[in-house]
């Protein structure tokens, strides 16, 4: 499927002088700033997008922990069973935060930045999901000893999700797979590829980065509303966006890293591994929940039915794209509560 782009603007670069010159200006700014402004005042950067929610500070913390050469980051809070979120692109743990204090409210839930990605920083040994489920497995099970999670991935988070239950079947209760298609037996690398232009744009060697470069705030704000309800990848028209401009920011602060953003088309680099990890997994038998965009829900689950073999609940949320925990928060909390809850 290919979809329009509204075209990129690239800035226009100043002299190399003047740049010198406001450059100085600005560190000089900076540090003057840095000198002057008391450390108990400031925010670190990871918590500057839920500042000024007091109920969302008062029960969430972030947390580092170093896991096979990567330093991941994390927030967690709350209370009862635990729940592991996993994000997807261009997302970060910070896709979560709108349902994350309802399913707080009995249970605990770790919402992580996939490693290389968000506020996680290191290089994993690989971005397929397979590897990148055993970094998850080496933070919640081995580092916080947790050994009964249910896990709830959207998007290549979802894969993630699913390997870390095929491989660690002990280690996990529940299964949350969100609006993914699996690569696997059903769907092939080249076939996957042909879903939709920027999964084939971003599997494409050095060539996403170098054109989206330093736009990527904007490339971030053209393309979420594409895959949103009635977005151009689901054959609309509208332009609309399910994301504020500080959702937007949050996610552009993370992926502006030049390491995040080619992390992040690593993910899609890696669909020949993921087919092939996928058709040797043993099947996840745990009870699992498939969540859809609006109308996706039998093209997806043709995709899982192979390597998930107990699917207690599969529903598409109402008037939602890809995004569903923005574009429904209300359904996707509901669901997950009860599926987690029951």
């Amino acid at each position: 499927m290919i979809t329009e782009t509204r075209p990129l603007t690239r800035r226009f670069h100043r002299p190399a002088r003047t740049a010198a010159t406001l450059a100085l200006t600005l560190l000089l700014t900076i540090g003057g700033a840095a000198c002057s402004a008391p450390t108990g005042d400031s925010v670190a950067p990871y918590a500057v997008a839920t500042q000024d929610d007091p109920a969302f500070q008062g029960t969430f913390r972030h947390e580092f922990a170093d896991v096979d050469g990567v330093r991941m980051h994390y927030v967690t809070g709350g209370s009862g069973t635990p729940v592991v979120l996993i994000h997807g692109w261009p997302q970060t743990w910070y896709g979560w935060w709108q349902i994350m204090p309802a399913l707080a409210e009995h249970h605990t839930v770790y919402a992580i930045d996939l490693p290389g990605l968000g506020d996680s920083t290191g290089t994993p040994t690989g971005y397929d999901k397979a590897t990148l489920a055993r970094y998850v497995h080496g933070l919640i099970a081995d580092k916080l000893q947790v050994r009964d999670a249910a896990v709830i991935g959207h998007d290549f988070g979802a894969a993630v999700a699913f390997q870390y239950a095929s491989q660690f079947p002990g280690d996990t209760t529940r299964l949350g797979y969100l609006d993914l298609p699996l690569p696997g037996p059903a769907i092939d690398a080249s076939t996957y590829r042909t879903l939709s232009w920027h999964i084939a744009f971003h599997s494409q060697r050095r060539i996403p980065e170098a054109i989206v470069d330093d736009d990527v705030r904007e490339y971030l704000a053209s393309f979420y509303p594409q895959v949103s309800f009635e977005g151009t990848a689901f054959g609309g028209t509208s332009d609309r966006s399910p994301f504020t401009d500080g959702e937007i920011n949050e996610y552009a602060r993370t992926y502006s890293r030049p390491e995040a953003l080619s992390g992040g088309f690593e993910l899609y680099r890696a669909l020949e591994k993921d087919v092939r990890d996928t058709v040797s997994a043993a099947p996840a038998r745990i009870p699992t929940l498939l969540m859809t965009a609006q109308g996706q829900v039998d093209a997806i689950r043709a995709t899982v039915d192979p390597r998930m073999t107990n699917i207690v609940r599969a529903v598409d949320v109402p008037r939602a794209g890809h995004w569903l925990v923005e574009e429904n928060p209300q359904f996707v909390t509901e669901e997950l509560v009860r599926f987690l809850d029951g």
